[in-house]
């Protein structure tokens, strides 16, 4: 289910110039944000975990999940260059896969190694903090980079409609409106956070065992719809 080719030209398409430089401009503002704070409010557990749950996963996370979820596919499709993979005998499901995992990697290294890093600038992983956010971004990492690659397969928006969901699904009602944090990535995440951290710093609103079953469900249906879509893709060319 992984293809060393597709993944070098992924990565290779993941890591170009233009997308190279949102994907580290992002853990980079982070870093300097959680360096101020640390300077001007000294360490303070419940200012960390506020930027580290307000910034970093509420929205750092589903922004790099955006750039490389849909930027592992939805290329490709955009200019018809996808063409001369689906030609070559690999597995479509396999294509998918390793897309997938790829992205899960790009998302992986850009927002969870920095989320660590700025929770150790900020209170030095008192309380497990800057370990339960980090594991957060991690789970997160992989349901963002399902559903964005499934936006990315199903979509020639789907960079606009990915940053729709981040930026408004997941950064403002996914904080802020109680009916829509079930149904929010980033609440699952935290339910698994809040086993990590200390009593009071992480608040989630879904329980671990329901948060443990979408995210799985979420991945797995989002990455066999998307190996679906690719396969009706092949056949409609075909003919």
């Amino acid at each position: 289910m992984y293809e060393p080719t597709v993944a070098r030209l992924t990565y290779r398409a993941l890591l170009g110039r233009r997308r190279a430089l949102i994907l580290f401009a992002l853990p980079a503002l982070l870093i300097v944000i959680s360096l101020v704070v640390r300077v001007f409010v000294g360490l303070d557990d419940k200012v960390a975990a506020d930027l580290l749950g307000g910034f970093a996963l509420a929205t750092m996370v589903p922004l790099i999940g955006v750039i490389a979820g849909t930027g592992a596919i939805g290329p490709e499709i955009d200019d018809g260059s996808i063409v001369y993979l689906l030609a070559k005998p690999v597995k479509r499901p396999t294509i998918i896969m390793t897309k997938l995992i790829v992205a899960i990697a790009v998302t992986m290294v850009f927002s969870a190694i920095p989320t660590l890093i700025a929770g150790f600038i900020l209170n030095g992983n008192g309380q497990q903090i800057a370990v339960a956010y980090t594991i957060a971004a991690l789970v997160a990492s992989i349901a963002y980079s399902a559903l964005f690659l499934l936006l990315g397969t199903v979509s020639r928006h789907a960079v606009v409609f990915g940053l729709v969901y981040a930026l408004i699904w997941e950064s403002l009602f996914g904080s802020l409106v109680s009916g829509a944090k079930t149904l929010s990535v980033q609440q699952w995440a935290l339910s698994v956070a809040e086993k990590v951290a200390g009593n009071g710093y992480v608040d989630a609103t879904v329980g671990l065992p329901t948060a443990v079953i979408l995210l799985c469900a979420v991945t797995v249906g989002a990455t066999v719809y998307a190996g679906q879509k690719l396969r009706r893709l092949t056949l409609a060319g075909e003919e």
